[in-house]
């Protein structure tokens, strides 16, 4: 046969879309694993049109998924953006969209037994290593999809997924903070360096000549701010200990102002060198952070109370997202104790994908 036949899960994840494949699926060479991956998405080409993925870097994503051996978590997984253009993966970051789904796919593959009325799955993310605690409605023990859900970038209403973030500080840099500074400048301009679910450049809008509520298209379309903003990051990227993040997707960089819509922050997230189209859920962690810490570049823009206990509202191009966060302390002494957030998913597929044994 001139094609291979892999079994895949095809999944709505949150505001992204993407397969999730059991690692034993895949074989454990990682040149050969990461070539079947690329065939499977359709990469590298713009259209992706030989392949599952969707043309944008919010479905041009993949899970690799398994039992854990962890003390604490129930399940392992890989996540990668896959390169639209390029024969590249990258899997250093983590995405917080992708994350939702993991906890059905273990459910569907048997690696988890569904409870009534919920499940809860404690995961571990490889990327990071971080710890997510899902729960999933599974009335009757099994999945439930369906319900009165809704997030803002997906259409339509589903079942909530809530998922606990444990443990976000420092996610690859291991310091909230790994410059050492709430505020500093590069090239000019104000950043705040910060590592809380995912390292990020956080500037102010206005500092870059934005008002910070342009669409998706008005940030795209223009080529001199988008290379300003990727100097920063590469600069911050060494900062923080990173190296060279060239042709890589972390640290990701925001541009940020004061609410429009009621809620506590204005963001704009590259992904990285194009606008997302919603927002990340570790970045907009990341961000809410930002908003409760002393000296950063948000403060006296953020509409918060810094309570230490608080909803977070990250208002962003398609609405806004809902980020509950437990702080203590302040400026780089403060810690962040948990970070929750509802997402929703759907599946969208199960079966085998096919690739071509020419690309392999």
């Amino acid at each position: 046969m001139n094609q291979l036949a892999i079994p895949c899960l095809l999944f709505r994840s949150g505001t992204s879309r993407g397969p999730f494949f059991l690692s034993g699926d895949l074989p454990d060479d990682h040149t050969t694993r990461d070539k079947i991956i690329l065939a499977t998405m359709g990469s590298p080409d713009e259209r992706q049109i030989d392949g599952i993925g969707g043309a944008t870097t919010l479905t041009s994503k993949v899970v690799i998924f398994s039992p854990s051996h962890h003390d604490w978590a129930d399940i392992d997984f890989l996540f990668g953006q896959v390169s639209i253009n390029q024969n590249l993966i990258d899997w250093s970051p983590s995405c917080g969209n992708m994350t939702a789904a993991v906890a059905h796919a273990a459910i569907k593959r048997g690696l988890v037994s569904a409870l009534d009325p919920i499940t809860k799955v404690k995961i571990r993310n490889l990327n990071t290593n971080s710890l997510v605690e899902t729960v999933v409605q599974t009335p009757q023990s099994e999945i439930m999809y369906d319900g009165n859900t809704s997030i803002d970038g997906v259409p339509g209403a589903a079942a909530p997924v809530v998922m606990n973030f444990m443990e976000v500080v420092g996610s690859k840099t291991g310091q909230l903070l790994p410059t050492g500074h709430c505020r500093e400048e590069i090239e000019g301009i104000e950043v705040t360096c910060m590592d809380a679910a995912i390292p990020m450049v956080i500037t102010r809008a206005q500092d870059l000549g934005k008002t910070g509520y342009e669409t998706k298209a008005e940030l795209d379309a223009d080529k001199h701010f988008l290379a300003k903003i990727e100097t920063i990051r590469r600069i911050a990227g060494e900062r923080m200990g990173l190296g060279d993040v060239t042709n890589r997707v972390i640290p990701k960089l925001s541009i940020i102002a004061p609410p429009r819509q009621g809620g506590t922050i204005t963001s704009r997230y590259f992904v990285p060198d194009v606008c997302h189209t919603a927002h990340a859920v570790t970045g907009a962690i990341c961000i809410g952070c930002c908003s409760l810490l002393k000296d950063s570049v948000a403060d006296g823009i953020a509409n918060s109370t810094n309570s230490g206990n608080e909803i977070v509202i990250v208002e962003h191009p398609s609405g806004q997202i809902q980020i509950s966060l437990i702080t203590s302390g302040n400026g780089s002494l403060m810690k962040v104790e948990s970070a929750g957030i509802i997402r929703t998913v759907r599946l969208l597929f199960e079966g085998n994908v096919y690739v071509s044994n020419r690309r392999i």
